[in-house]
């Protein structure tokens, strides 16, 4: 996909769970396109060559290692790119992505603690770091990302944390209208990324592996286009949300997943 803009230019934008698959698609666009990126992820190898393939493309990119799942870590995130860059004109909050697939019903207290662990909290904690810095400045364009799978099979607890990813932009919207800072969410259905940090230490067991070809089953069935997405195409979304060109746009979900609802 080629890009020749520049509608970037001279802001600083972060991107969390950035050394792989769609938030990284995004830094690569973002930076295409003139922004200083931030590649925020806990993968600190992984985080490093996604740094170094973006520079070498000539992206100002800059690598920011830290568990998005603590509050510390998205404290930290934000307060070391304030200290470093002076603000923070663009947030991408993309850390997430299911772990099992199973009924329900086969989930442990602990796996469904982790799933709302790993796509839920680190939105809520990025949200709330960056907020000081973007009310201070009167200005901000936060970019949440949900998912389709708020209704598909076999990841209830994953579905009901991208649920609440929907439910905080809306709802965080109304508060920021006159503070001159935008909230909106862009939810992917299914799309083709190559996993360089495992979500799951585990070996896959027999069940997961059923379960998760289910789920790619019921998405290409309930998928318009009849097809998969790639990492750009969700990219290209973000980036309209995170531009001032969408500056009357606040408070929407936005579904790039080839027709699917959520």
């Amino acid at each position: 996909m080629t890009v020749a803009s520049d509608r970037f230019a001279g802001k600083i934008a972060v991107v969390t769970g950035a050394a792989q698959g769609i938030g990284l698609a995004a830094a690569q666009r973002l930076g295409r396109e003139g922004a200083t990126v931030v590649v925020a992820d806990r993968a600190e190898q992984a985080t490093r060559e996604a740094v170094s393939r973006l520079r070498a493309e000539a992206v100002d990119a800059h690598p920011a290692i830290h568990d998005l799942e603590q509050q510390a870590g998205a404290v930290d995130l934000y307060q070391a790119v304030s200290e470093n860059f002076g603000r923070i004109d663009i947030a991408v909050h993309n850390v997430g992505g299911t772990i099992w697939a199973k009924p329900y019903w086969e989930y442990t207290p602990d796996e469904i603690v982790a799933e709302i662990n790993r796509s839920l909290w680190p939105t809520l904690w990025c949200c709330h770091a960056v907020l000081p810095y973007m009310r201070a400045a009167g200005r901000g364009s936060i970019v949440n990302i949900g998912s389709v799978a708020t209704r598909g099979v076999n990841r209830v607890p994953y579905a009901a944390a991208k649920g609440g990813v929907a439910a905080l932009t809306a709802a965080l919207s109304l508060e920021l209208g006159d503070c001159g800072i935008r909230v909106n969410c862009v939810a992917p259905g299914g799309v083709n990324v190559t996993r360089v940090t495992p979500r799951n230490t585990a070996p896959p067991s027999d069940a997961d592996r059923k379960g998760f070809g289910e789920v790619m089953e019921q998405t290409l069935r309930d998928t318009p286009l009849g097809r998969f997405g790639e990492p750009e195409e969700l990219a290209a979304a973000i980036c309209f949300f995170a531009a001032d060109e969408a500056s009357y746009i606040t408070g929407q979900t936005l579904y790039v997943a080839g027709g699917g609802i959520g």
